[in-house]
């Protein structure tokens, strides 16, 4: 059971940080936000009228693992996008990826394992959830640097075996946030082959899979399942970033019989059920692929803006998958803090210190020189931005 002293020594969440470091510095030009990853494309034009349809449904308790029709379009998503069988029963739903993100953990991560404190592995950068919890289950969390260097994936198999005994849990995010690198099927492999090595679990968070420059991004699931190990993943998806549906708060969770009855048991007496019309709306969302391609069409047109931009900038990567750059901060600007103020105060331009979403290790924080800039905004807009940003920071290029 994790004291609360284990949790007032997390650093302050990202957003507040950033407030912080820009308080009192006016905009320096008119403002535009490209730090938080909401996306901005349309919602499915089906999402009001089914509301309005079902919306006398708030009035009922709303099934906790989801409704039969709900797991049954995830589970037909499932088929269509990755080739896999998943049962409905091997599905829970979640309010968003970040609570079964946390949640999973609660429910699958023992107290101890091999005798010793167990260990949860977490890319470095990460979504911030990942370390909570390790902290909430009183794990070490272990930050492995996924830099240019390594691909921008953390390379788990190199860590020492006696280490890897202790594991209970490894968290990948592909495409990544905030690098946009994807794990690709030769990676997903080696890690998955290396979790039944060492009897640990992968958390596959997924939620920019359906974003991405080229192709589909493989699934760990989908590879997991194909190699007769499907019970090593528990995979995370939701609706926010492939329909752009934030708000919904609609996800799920798919994996091997076992870890997903541990996640509902948990989730009945901890969480919270989707409401009725919430679950009618994401059926019709996994079922329908016309609004996923349409919003994936714009997000590669901004793909190609920031190539057209950005593209001679020492260091700048393409965008693999996802909607964020992971931009390097000129050495004669400083870290990142110092190249987030100078954009905001002299193009009004509010951008993500790297450093936030980065953990300091013995070998540094591998964030410190790279700024998140999302890709949330229309075409001209972020190509308006892209310009001052380039400006400001490189000098024109």
């Amino acid at each position: 059971m994790a004291s609360p002293e284990r949790f007032s020594n997390l650093p302050d969440y990202a957003f507040p940080r950033l407030r912080a470091l820009l308080a009192g510095i006016p905009a320096g030009g008119d403002p535009v936000v490209l730090t938080i990853g909401e996306p901005r494309h349309a919602l499915p034009d089906f999402t009001g009228p089914i509301l309005a349809q079902h919306v006398g449904e708030f009035s009922k308790y709303p099934s906790n693992e989801g409704t039969p029709e709900l797991l049954a379009a995830i589970s037909g998503w499932l088929g269509r996008r990755h080739g896999i069988e998943v049962a409905p029963e091997r599905i829970v739903t979640l309010n968003g990826t970040r609570e079964g993100l946390f949640n999973a953990a609660l429910a699958l991560s023992p107290e101890e394992k091999n005798g010793q404190q167990p260990a949860i592995l977490i890319p470095n950068p990460f979504y911030q959830v990942y370390a909570v919890a390790a902290a909430a289950v009183g794990a070490e969390p272990v930050f492995v640097p996924a830099t240019p260097e390594t691909g921008h994936m953390p390379r788990y198999t190199d860590l020492d075996p006696a280490l890897l005994d202790r594991v209970t849990i490894a968290y990948l995010c592909s495409p990544a946030n905030p690098q946009g690198a994807v794990a690709d099927e030769d990676y997903l492999e080696e890690l998955i082959t290396l979790a039944d090595r060492h009897d640990f679990l992968i958390f596959s968070d997924e939620c920019y899979s359906e974003i991405w420059r080229d192709a589909p991004p493989p699934g760990a699931l989908a590879v997991a399942t194909r190699m007769g190990l499907a019970d090593r993943v528990v995979m995370f998806n939701s609706l926010s970033k492939r329909s752009n549906l934030a708000g919904l708060r609609s996800g799920f969770a798919a994996g091997g019989p076992g870890q997903i009855a541990q996640m509902r048991r948990l989730r009945s007496y901890a969480g919270a059920p989707l409401p009725l019309p919430i679950q009618r709306v994401s059926a019709a969302a996994w079922a329908d692929e016309a609004h996923v391609d349409a919003s994936r069409a714009l997000y590669q047109q901004k793909y190609a803006i920031a190539d057209r931009v950005l593209g001679n900038v020492p260091g700048y990567q393409p965008v693999a998958g996802g909607f964020f750059l992971w931009l390097p901060v000129p050495s004669e600007i400083g870290d990142s803090e110092t190249a987030a103020k100078k954009l905001w105060a002299e193009e009004g331009i509010q951008v993500l210190p790297g450093a936030y979403l980065s953990r300091d290790t013995a070998t540094g924080n591998p964030g410190k020189n790279f700024l998140r800039v999302a890709l949330v905004a229309t075409a001209n807009e972020t190509e308006a931005a892209l310009n001052r940003l380039k400006n400001c920071l490189y000098q024109g290029g």
